[in-house]
């Protein structure tokens, strides 16, 4: 059996054991751990043996024969980094699910399953199916146990990502029509073959690419189609923010890499398509970042600063080029880190004072130093300060936009929109920051305060916070095996 198999088997079974009756957090806690002590060291391996990029760890069982569905599994950098990314933002969230009902532990880690199972298939269909395994608990514990307008938020997510969902199920079945080898239907992506079109069968691959871009960007909250994103980050609970906007919405970006640009080459720089993406994405950035500035709740601050971030990954990938994907990688790994500690402290705030109106805070580093450091360093991950995770993938993406150029032909859009958004830097700064001077700094508004966390309340902060700083300041440790996959995969 495949050390794979067994990580995306482990959680499902505790989910199970948990609703049966086993102790909801000795259990949960324990299974995550070893999910993340079972990672990190197919990581640490596939980094020493496997840095050619290929497939590692495999196993397949056929399922049907025609079309042919397998469950199969494989890990390479890709793969093994967003399988990083989950067992550890897992293994967070559920240390901080502190007296809850065991409901939270069964979610957290069928969510982290899914989660799991979507970043490790080889099979389009288990693929897909992981990743809608993972949905349903987001739904159900918004819905039933969120904040504020939960329930109008749980309807509009479900909603959006079910025609996303329904979209980007038309565009994986044109993948298995377009690519698979003549006369064998197939949804293993091993067999699948980049599709090259002759003549006028060439817009085929450009539709199916762009009805892919669309399915997977809708799961992202690619402008415009990002509105149920926010209400539903600041409305779940905080195990189900972090694991939600921290890793489950990577996947759309995790498809478009592994699915998309490796099968249909050269479609992201098809004008219309390069130009209609960098048009949304600087949507992102620009509107849905003004929009973050003008927040006057700490939840909604970081549920739209989680919708702006996209925007810069979507960048790496509309430059096409290897550089491009490997900042996009590295970025949506440190974005996964920092936006899940941000949910965290948002988290630990709400239960304390019982608000999260900026009117109605101030002056809680008196009270509480350790949160405010630790809340300082993840606001600055998220503007981009060096020395901190986030910041490598986000320079890696403004170069990638820029090789190749020829200063004797000017700027193309590529370059237009990277200068663009670059005022998107100055923009997360300015609400990051202001945020902090709100909440930590100044007179108490309203008599609020806070305490610093137990010590063992504070093992998930530092862990995040350690994982920031560590990559952010040797983040060739996730580049080096990340650059072997991209490679491997035909991205150049």
């Amino acid at each position: 059996m495949s050390p794979l198999e067994i990580i995306i088997l482990l959680p499902i079974l505790a989910a199970l054991a948990v609703w049966l009756g086993a102790p909801s957090r000795g259990t949960s806690l324990a299974i995550s751990l070893v999910n993340l002590a079972i990672v990190a060291t197919l990581f640490v391996q596939y980094s020493g043996q496997h840095v050619d990029g290929k497939m590692a760890y495999q196993a397949a069982h056929t399922v049907l024969t025609t079309p042919h569905i397998q469950f199969a599994v494989g890990a390479d950098g890709l793969s093994l980094t967003m399988a990083l990314l989950t067992t550890i933002v897992t293994a967070a969230a559920v240390w901080c699910t502190v007296d809850k009902e065991r409901i939270y532990y069964t979610a957290s880690l069928l969510i982290s399953a899914g989660a799991l199972g979507a970043f490790l298939s080889t099979d389009i269909f288990f693929l897909y199916a992981f990743h809608e395994l993972a949905l349903i608990p987001t739904f159900l514990i918004i819905a039933l146990y969120g904040h504020g307008e939960k329930k109008e938020a749980a309807w509009k997510i479900t909603l959006y990502l079910g025609v996303g969902s329904l979209i980007l199920l038309a565009g994986l079945a044109g993948v298995v029509w377009l690519c698979s080898p003549k006369g064998a239907l197939t949804f293993d992506l091993a067999q699948l073959k980049p599709f090259v079109g002759k003549d006028n069968a060439a817009w085929w691959g450009t539709y199916c690419f762009f009805t892919l871009l669309l399915g997977f960007g809708t799961l992202v909250s690619l402008f415009p189609f990002h509105s149920w994103a926010a209400p539903a980050y600041a409305s779940a609970p905080t195990p189900i923010a972090m694991l939600h906007s921290g890793v489950l919405k990577k996947f759309g970006l995790y498809g478009l890499i592994r699915i998309a640009l490796p099968l249909f080459p050269g479609a992201i720089h098809t004008p219309w398509i390069q130009q209609a993406l960098l048009l949304m994405l600087l949507g992102n950035i620009l509107v849905v970042g003004l929009i973050t500035i003008h927040q006057r709740r700490l939840d909604d601050l970081l549920a739209n600063s989680s919708v702006m971030h996209m925007g810069y990954i979507f960048l790496g990938l509309a430059s096409g080029n290897a550089l491009g994907i490997n900042g996009a990688v590295l970025l949506m790994f440190a974005h996964g880190i920092s936006i899940s500690l941000l949910f965290l402290l948002n988290g630990k705030l709400r239960n304390q004072v019982g608000t999260l109106e900026f009117d109605k805070l101030g002056g809680l580093a008196t009270n509480a130093p350790f949160l405010s450091i630790i809340f300082g360093i993840a606001a600055f991950a998220s503007i981009g300060l060096p020395g901190l995770a986030n910041f490598a993938g986000e320079v890696l993406i403004f170069l990638s936009t820029f090789q190749g150029f020829d200063v004797t032909k000017g700027f193309t859009m590529l370059q237009i929109t990277t200068i663009l958004s670059l005022w998107g830097v100055v923009i997360s700064a300015v609400y990051m920051l202001r945020a902090y001077r709100k909440i930590f700094f100044g007179a108490p508004a309203s008599g609020l305060f806070v305490s610093d966390p137990t010590l063992s309340q504070r093992v998930p902060m530092f862990f995040l916070s350690a994982v920031l700083l560590i990559v952010g300041c040797q983040p060739s440790l996730l580049l080096n095996v990340i650059q072997s996959s991209i490679t491997a995969i035909g991205l150049k």
